[in-house]
Parts: C-alpha cells; sequence; structure tokens
C-alpha cells in the first residue's frame, strides 16, 4: 500500500546558498551573475594547430585534439588532409570534479585501427592563470608540441588558451563541459543552454465582403457559394450564400501567423454542388507580406483581387473570357496581444506591433542553482537515472539550462535576465528529463519532472527571494513529488511612478476593448499561436521540443477534468466564506446568543443612525484598520503548487484516469457509460443551481411586469405607502425602528418566514414556459 507523503513535503522551503547577492561566500560574482553560486572551472580553448608532420602513406593527416584531465576526456572534430587545421573549440571542466594534477592535451592522427600520436602539450594546474570576469578574454598563445619523452623535434605547433574562471565567464555557454563526458555525436548540441525567441505572431483579419460574376460549370443553375480561406493549417469558412452570382457574406474570419511569413494566404470561392461534393469556382494566392498592418482600430481600404479558374487539380489554369473577383478587406493586427499562454498565467501582454510598446518598468533575475532528491526518470546499466535540465519562460524569451548527465541532484547556477513590462504577469519554470543524448527513438519525449510559476506582483523590489520549490507532477497513479528545484528570483524597479500606474492601465491592450473577440474566437486563436510557437522552436537548432513547450504553455488547461471541477468549486466557496461568516456572526447578533456584543452593536447602530455622515468613514476606516492589523501576517514567500488547493492529494483513481484519457476518448464503453452518466449527475445539479439564481432573478423583474396582477398592484400599493412614510416621518426614526426590529430579541421572534419573504416567494418566474 502506497503511503502519501506529508503535506510539508509538498511545501515550499527557504533556503540561504552562498550566492554572491547575499554576501556570503569569499569569492563573489560580478554584479551581472549575483545570484547563483560560483562554480569554478578550468577552460581550454583550442584553437588551431599548423605545420603538423604528415602521418599517412599520403604524406598528410587527420588531425584531432584529444584534452585529458584526470578520467575525463573530450575531443575536437577531426580534419581530412589537412595540416594546419582550426577548431575553435572550448573544453570546460569542473573544478569540484578534477582528480589530477597536471592537463594533457594531445593531438592525434585519425585512423581506422588505431589513432597514431603527433605531439602534446603538458599543463601543471598550480600554474594556469585566474580569470575574474569582466576582465578581457586571455589571448591563446601558440605552444610546441613535445613527443612522449618531452623532445621537440618539429612536431608542429598548437594554438591554445588556458585559465580558470567561472561560469560567468562568454565562453561557459557554448563550450564542452565534463558532465557530458558520456555524451557524443548529436547529443552535444542537445546538452548545452541556449536562449530562444518566440516568433512574433499577429492575427490576420480577412474580411470578405461579395464577389462577382460566379460562373458554375453547369450553367442551368445559379450557384450556392461560399468562401474558404487557408493560411497555414488553419482553414475557415463562410456561411452559404443565397444563389446568386454575386454572393454578400461581409464576415470576418481570424488567424494566426508568424513572422518570417512564410506560409500565404490561400482564398477559393467553392459552390455547395451537392451534400459532400463542392465545386471551386475560382481560388485567389495572397502574400502575407504585402497585406496592410494596422496598430489600431481604423478602417482598412477594401480591395477587388481576381479569382483565377482552375482546369484541373494539378493547377493549370482555365481559359475564360472574363474573370470572376472577390472584394475583401485585409490587414495584420498589430494593435492585439497574441494570446499563446493560459490567459491565468500570462507572462506579457503586450501588443504585437513594437510601436505601440511602453518602457520597461524593471528588470527580472532568475538564478537557477539546484535540484535535490529528483526521482530517476530511466534506466542506465540496471540502474535508475536522470539527465535533467531546466526552461524559463517570460515573454517572448524562453531560456534553456544545459543538461547535467546522470546525476539526482545536479547543479547548473545559471543566471538569466528579462524586461518586465507589467507586474502582474508570470514567470514559469519546468524541469525535464533529456531522453535525446545518446540517440534512440526519435519519437520518445522528454519527460516532465515539474514546474513552478511564480507571479511578479507577489514579490517585493529589490529583495533577493532564494527558495526551494516542490517539483510536483500529477500522474494516473496520483499525485508525485518529483523533487525541489532551488531558485533565486530579483524583481527590480526602475521606476515607481510607472509601475504605479501601470496599475490603472487595461490588462489587455485597447483593441481587446474598442473591437473585441469572442470567447471562441481567442480559445481557437490560442490553440493555433501555441501550434506555430511550438513548431518553430522545435525547428531551431538544438529544438526545443514540443512537449516541452506545450507544458510550459499549458497546452491542456481547458480540458475537462472533476479534480478541477472540484478544486474551482471549493475556491468558490472560499471565496464567499467571508460573507457567509459574516451572516452567521449577524445571525447570532439579531438572536442575542452574546447579549454583550448585541447590546454594543445596538449603541454603534445608533450613533450611526443620529449622526448618518459618521457611516462611511467609519466603514472605510475599518477597511484601513484591518489592513494595518493584517499587515503582521502577509505572506513572506512567493505562492507555489497547493496539492490541497488542486485537490490532488485526495482524488479517486477514477478521476485520474478520466484526466489522462486522450480526447476523443480510447476508454471502453462501460467506463464511458458510468462517467457520461457521473457527468449528467454534475452537470444536473449545476443546471438546478443556475435555474434557481435566474428564478430569483425573473421574481425581481415580475414585481413590475404585472405578470401576476394581484402581486404587482400589491407590490406598487406598497411603494406608494413607504414613499408617503418616508416623507412624512424621518429618517433617522426609520431607520432607527427598522435596525431595532431586525436587532429584536429572541422572545419577539416567528420560526415562520417573514412576510415579505412569503411575499417574494410567491412571485412567478419564466419556469413556467420551460419545456
Amino acid at each position: 500500500m502506497k503511503v502519501p507523503l506529508p503535506p510539508e513535503e509538498f511545501s515550499l522551503k527557504e533556503t540561504s546558498p552562498p550566492i554572491g547577492g547575499s554576501g556570503v561566500g569569499v569569492d563573489k560574482l560580478t554584479c551581472a551573475y549575483d545570484l547563483v553560486e560560483q562554480m569554478h572551472y578550468l577552460f581550454v580553448h583550442v584553437v588551431k594547430a599548423k605545420d603538423l608532420p604528415p602521418k599517412d602513406v599520403t604524406g598528410s593527416c587527420d588531425p584531432y585534439v584529444e584534452v585529458k584531465l584526470g578520467n575525463y576526456k573530450g575531443t575536437t572534430k577531426h580534419f581530412e588532409k589537412k595540416t594546419n587545421p582550426e577548431w575553435k573549440q572550448v573544453f570546460a571542466f569542473s573544478k569540484e570534479r578534477i582528480q589530477a594534477s597536471v592537463l594533457e592535451v594531445v593531438v592525434k592522427d585519425k585512423d581506422f585501427v588505431k589513432d597514431d600520436f603527433i605531439g602534446r602539450v603538458m599543463f601543471e594546474l598550480h600554474e594556469i592563470p585566474k580569470r575574474v570576469p569582466p576582465d578581457s578574454p586571455l589571448a591563446p598563445q601558440w605552444y610546441r608540441l613535445e613527443d612522449r619523452k618531452g623532445g621537440k623535434h618539429k612536431l608542429g605547433e598548437l594554438m591554445l588558451a588556458v585559465w580558470w574562471g567561472t561560469q560567468a565567464d562568454e565562453a561557459f555557454p557554448e563550450a564542452w563541459h565534463s558532465d557530458a563526458a558520456a555524451v557524443s555525436g548529436e547529443g552535444i548540441a542537445n546538452i548545452r543552454s541556449k536562449v530562444y525567441l518566440s516568433p512574433k505572431l499577429w492575427y490576420v483579419r480577412v474580411n470578405v465582403i461579395e464577389a462577382q460574376d460566379l460562373l458554375p460549370s453547369d450553367k442551368s443553375r445559379l450557384p450556392e457559394s461560399f468562401v474558404k480561406v487557408m493560411v497555414g493549417n488553419q482553414t475557415l469558412r463562410t456561411r452559404i450564400a443565397t444563389k446568386t452570382i454575386n454572393p454578400l457574406w461581409n464576415e470576418d474570419l481570424m488567424f494566426v501567423t508568424a513572422e518570417p511569413f512564410e506560409d500565404p494566404l490561400i482564398l477559393s470561392v467553392e459552390d455547395r454542388v451537392g451534400p459532400g461534393k463542392d465545386e471551386v469556382l475560382g481560388k485567389c494566392v495572397i502574400p502575407l507580406q504585402n497585406v496592410q498592418r494596422r496598430l489600431e482600430h481604423r478602417p482598412v481600404i477594401s480591395k477587388w483581387f481576381n479569382l483565377e479558374r482552375y482546369a484541373n487539380a494539378e493547377g493549370e489554369k482555365k481559359e475564360i473570357k472574363f474573370a470572376s473577383r472577390i472584394h475583401l478587406r485585409l490587414c495584420l493586427e498589430g494593435g492585439y496581444h497574441v494570446l499563446d499562454e493560459s490567459t491565468h498565467y500570462s507572462s506579457d501582454l503586450r501588443p504585437t506591433a513594437k510601436q505601440l510598446w511602453k518602457p520597461s518598468i524593471g528588470i527580472l533575475e532568475l538564478g537557477i542553482i539546484s535540484a535535490q532528491g529528483l526521482m530517476p526518470m530511466k534506466t542506465k546499466d540496471e540502474r535508475g537515472t536522470t539527465d535533467a535540465y531546466c526552461v524559463a519562460k517570460y515573454g517572448s524569451k524562453w531560456v534553456r539550462t544545459r543538461t547535467i548527465v546522470d546525476n539526482l541532484m545536479p547543479k547548473w547556477n545559471e543566471q538569466y535576465i528579462w524586461e518586465v513590462f507589467d507586474p502582474c504577469t508570470v514567470i514559469s519554470i519546468g524541469v525535464f528529463d533529456n531522453s535525446h543524448l545518446h540517440g534512440g527513438d526519435k519519437g520518445v519525449k522528454d519527460a516532465r519532472i515539474g514546474k513552478v510559476r511564480i507571479r511578479l506582483s507577489t514579490l517585493e523590489t529589490d529583495r533577493i527571494y532564494t527558495h526551494s520549490y516542490p517539483l510536483i507532477v500529477l500522474h494516473s497513479s496520483g499525485v508525485k513529488k518529483m523533487g525541489e528545484v532551488q531558485l533565486a528570483v530579483r524583481f527590480t524597479c526602475l521606476s515607481w511612478m510607472n509601475m504605479l500606474y501601470m496599475y490603472s492601465l487595461p490588462l489587455l491592450p485597447k483593441m481587446h476593448y474598442i473591437h473585441p473577440l469572442s470567447v471562441i474566437q481567442l480559445d481557437s486563436l490560442r490553440y493555433q499561436a501555441m501550434q506555430i510557437v511550438s513548431m518553430r522552436l522545435s525547428r531551431a537548432e538544438p529544438q526545443l521540443r514540443k512537449e516541452v513547450v506545450e507544458y510550459m504553455l499549458d497546452v491542456d488547461s481547458h480540458m475537462w477534468s472533476m479534480r478541477r471541477s472540484k478544486a474551482n468549486f471549493f475556491r468558490i466557496m472560499g471565496v464567499f466564506s467571508g460573507p457567509i461568516a459574516i451572516g452567521k456572526w449577524f445571525d447570532q447578533i439579531c438572536h442575542w446568543k452574546n447579549p454583550i456584543t448585541t447590546v454594543l452593536i445596538h449603541i454603534l447602530f445608533l450613533i450611526l443612525v443620529l449622526y448618518p455622515e459618521l457611516i462611511l468613514p467609519t466603514i472605510f476606516l475599518y477597511l484601513f484598520l484591518i489592513g494595518i492589523w493584517r499587515f503582521r501576517w502577509k505572506p513572506r514567500h512567493p505562492p507555489h503548487m497547493d496539492i490541497r488547493l488542486s485537490k490532488a492529494d485526495a482524488v479517486h483513481p477514477d478521476e485520474l484516469d478520466e484526466e489522462f484519457d486522450t480526447f476523443p476518448t480510447t476508454r471502453s464503453s462501460d467506463v464511458v457509460r458510468m462517467r457520461y452518466d457521473r457527468l449528467r449527475s454534475i452537470a444536473g445539479r449545476i443546471q438546478t443551481v443556475v435555474g434557481d439564481l435566474a428564478t430569483q432573478g425573473e421574481r425581481l423583474q415580475s414585481l413590475i411586469s404585472w405578470r401576476d396582477p394581484r402581486a404587482s398592484a400589491l407590490f406598487i400599493t406598497l411603494c406608494l405607502v413607504a414613499a408617503i412614510v418616508l416623507y412624512v416621518i424621518p429618517f433617522k426614526v426609520v431607520a432607527l425602528l427598522t435596525g431595532f426590529y431586525v436587532l429584536r430579541h429572541p422572545r419577539f421572534r416567528r420560526k415562520l418566514p417573514s412576510q415579505p419573504i412569503n411575499f417574494f416567494r410567491r412571485l412567478p418566474a419564466r419556469t413556467d414556459c420551460m419545456l
């Protein structure tokens, strides 16, 4: 039986790593690299060689360089038949793992059986100089090659640079690391840290207005035409127009595209000849580079485009006497923000057009320090292992750390920086297992280890947050802690006035409010945007894989989940818990559960009625005092993944199986029937609650709608009496009598509902008209 982990195992832990920004440690990093622990590396920059002696029968050699330090060995690529090769490659050896006192750089000749030794250069580690960034780069120099006995007999020369440095060195990102000693070939590129940029996304608006002179092949009938528009793999259609050769549609179709524009806009006018049978009446191909770019809500000039007729599927143009035309209004919308991530976790809210961007308000710095207790994700040599790397996404900039090979407690100590344009944004950090270091099946996906989200508005400015975040993943077997990732975060504000001004601005650009898109449109366009981003990043070198991008963008957040529905229900209950608690407290006051408190409320009520000008100041003063009082308990740490809030700690196995089911489902008909019946029962309860709310609203409307003439007559008569009474009797007296009546002693109360409630419940609603 599986023993559940205690709740504290899933909690956030504050840490105190020896980072430069905390003032801990002897050797501080530079200010640009002060959120991570300092790591020392031995860098070897192999530049080139000259005058290498021939080793082959052909009188040439196939040289390469082997850099050896203890048990670690790195090699450059080899050149065929070249005595003056250039490699320009950097090797980095972690000081923590060095178990040697001598560095050996050997030049060898590639051979089929055994590689020939050409020459070598030896360095004593204690004699190698240190370089502290931002010092100038160490200049490489020529070293004469020696034989195995230390002799220098015209073996050629090798240009090298060797120094001690840290991960802040500019040579670090592109260097070969000793951690990757077991990786070779294509896996080397897949192990280095990289920075990626999301493609610039645009909305394409196609307003299909009308067409002229549409001629079907069957001249005896009028066409039932519609327009089909394609951009890449996105296809939308207009409605079918009435039978005419000059149809009118006037419909807006929206698409997503990315710069550089690779796919043109392909438009075809088709005739619905019969069920499932359409005839193409004409086509038009429009390059997106030629489409007008609109930055705000101004009318776009419409244009007429000729429609080409094609004789067959091979694209041969059909000779016709006159061309049909279509009237379009096209534009690339630069005033919208193209949503490519979940709206709840947006990291960027700027419009597409750079001309509309406002100045940055701050800088976000992230230090990815290390991970502890990672779960083994695969088996190697009959033991569990993990090749972990991190991906962080904020705005259009993605960063990927290097992969630490075969280590369940990896240390990255890499630092990255972003510009911040809105404090109400979220940075996402994901940890993954690299499954593509040793070749193998290309269809294998990089496994998810966990994800962390940090909302910038929850951070204090200019403070360094160092915490160990739990990596939590929900599997089909239940929630599981995969380890912890240690991060350091700092949000620096450049202008307090600009940041505070941001809170007065709309969350999205103006076009979202002037010319809003429907919810269905936004969902469809967001899905297409995510597909475009994942496709473009998977084409980078090395690629950021599709499953990684989709996980970071929460591609499946819209899917049905019983667990999420429960979590959202309890979130709503939590929101209403405050008003409900106040209502219960007031009911206790009215029923004199605590006579002293009730008497005090009477006194306060009497003061407010006699001096009504104190009501609003009292309310705001009370809110002010509550805010000051709660300052003592303000959150000290950023929020993190909460398994209790997500209802992941007590989820039913069948609900998990349903959540991880594919769409469309692959389960048996009996399981689907059971889940469908369960969904119907839950939806029935929701339907009842929604219906009850609608009924109460309709009863309010029926007070003066004369649906019930007697009730409406009573109500307007009572309104007339109330108006006369309130005119004659001073408001203070009415307020006092009403308050004392509400706060009356239980001796003067009845258990039956009051007359106003009885009257309201008897009012008609539109439920009588429901089928």
